[in-house]
């Protein structure tokens, strides 16, 4: 019987991960993250887990920690930050190319510099090329299903990648809010034992994880990885609706709020979305407006098909991102959108923000303005400035 409690994002990961009962975790301490390890290592010195603790002295060591226990077969899981991202950026890259499901749970908050501690969405954004599943969350309770389907999705035997579970630093990570919980053997029983086909303390499949590969065949492997990581969406779809049916939460590629007969829509990632709802309740309840927002959950791989066929119907689309991208076109979720609507050969206006940076708080108001800018965009049958800033000062 599923059961109430009230919780930090921070503690809901480290709650999972109780129920889990990851083989290793390796980790380095950096705000706003550095609850997680925190929290996890105390259930490991009280006996509440089985999982080994490796306190490394950065977060490089930490991924190639993970990627060592995992290649020896263990059922591995770090947590990191900005720039202890940015410190693992080599690694990254290994444990995706070498097909471990590792499990990282990213706190996000902006990269240096000028330094900030608070939230944005560049540490993952920089990342969106690594090869890993990124799966993003609203709230704490999305953050805490998330890491509870992590592994099956990463393990499944036509995936083999690793994950990256991110929430919104600060605003999600330290903030306390009702969650419900599963019971313990609900999770052990869905995530399962972990059974990888290779390790390397099997001594009658000897191998070898990260060698040299030459040109004959690094281009094949690389083919492979791209391969394995458009199968995570149909996956990612399947342990959703056995985790639906579990516990009566329903997850998929994105979540549609509103859209049935909207003219307007924001297509946006993580806790803003939940300041875009009460701008669309707002306009839709008192005004009439026909406004509403698609929240991306699955970044990467990203669902271009299934979010063209959303905005059919559409008039206007404003994207917002909260990362800069420097290149006076677009930032990684509008390059995204816009993709999948020139592909559909949508005639949609977008249009593409870039807000929140270094944790700018995101307001009602900001929406509503986005919402109206949006209809005077569609009245005028044209986007005049296509890259625009939400909430910065000029």
């Amino acid at each position: 019987m599923a059961r109430k409690d009230r919780m930090s994002g921070n503690e809901a990961v480290a709650e999972a991960l109780r129920q889990i009962n990851p083989d290793v975790m390796a980790a380095f301490p950096i705000t706003p993250s550095t609850e997680i390890p925190q929290y996890f290592s105390k259930l490991v010195a009280n006996g509440k887990v089985d999982s080994e603790f490796i306190p490394v002295e950065s977060e490089h060591s930490a991924m190639s920690a993970v990627i060592g226990s995992e290649s020896a077969g263990a059922r591995s899981v770090t947590a990191t930050s900005s720039a202890g991202m940015a410190l693992m950026w080599e690694e990254l890259y290994l444990a995706a190319s070498n097909r471990l499901p590792i499990v990282l749970t990213l706190v996000n908050r902006a990269l240096s510099g000028p330094i900030n501690i608070n939230c944005d969405h560049s540490d993952s954004m920089g990342a969106r090329d690594s090869g890993w599943i990124q799966i993003y969350a609203e709230n704490n309770q999305e953050v805490y299903d998330n890491l509870c389907m992590a592994y099956r999705i990463g393990e499944h035997k036509d995936v083999k990648l690793p994950v990256m579970i991110c929430q919104d630093g600060f605003i999600t990570s330290h903030a306390v809010e009702n969650i419900t919980l599963n019971e313990d053997d609900e999770v052990k029983n869905f995530v399962g034992e972990y059974n990888p086909e290779h390790s390397l303390l099997d001594p009658d499949c000897p191998m070898a994880v990260g060698p040299y590969s030459v040109t004959n065949y690094y281009f094949e492997a690389k083919r492979a990885q791209a391969e394995a990581l458009k199968n995570a969406k149909q996956v990612t779809l399947d342990v959703a609706k056995e985790y639906e049916a579990m516990t009566g939460r329903k997850y998929g590629l994105f979540e549609e709020y509103r859209m049935d007969d909207a003219e307007y829509a924001v297509v946006i990632i993580g806790s803003a979305a939940g300041t875009t709802k009460e701008a669309v309740d707002k306009m839709r309840d008192e005004w009439g407006k026909k406004v509403g927002l698609i929240k991306i959950r699955l970044f990467r791989p990203f669902p271009s098909e299934e979010i063209a066929k959303a905005l059919e119907g559409v008039k206007a689309v404003a994207i917002m991102d909260r990362t800069e991208s420097y290149n006076d076109a677009c930032g990684p979720l509008g390059a995204e959108v816009t993709t999948a609507l020139y592909r559909a050969k949508s005639d949609c206006l977008t249009v593409n923000y870039v807000y929140g940076l270094g944790g700018r708080d995101v307001r009602v108001k900001n929406m509503i303005d986005v919402y109206e800018e949006l209809e005077r965009i569609a009245e005028a049958g044209k986007v005049d400035n296509p890259y625009r800033y939400m909430g910065v000062r000029e």
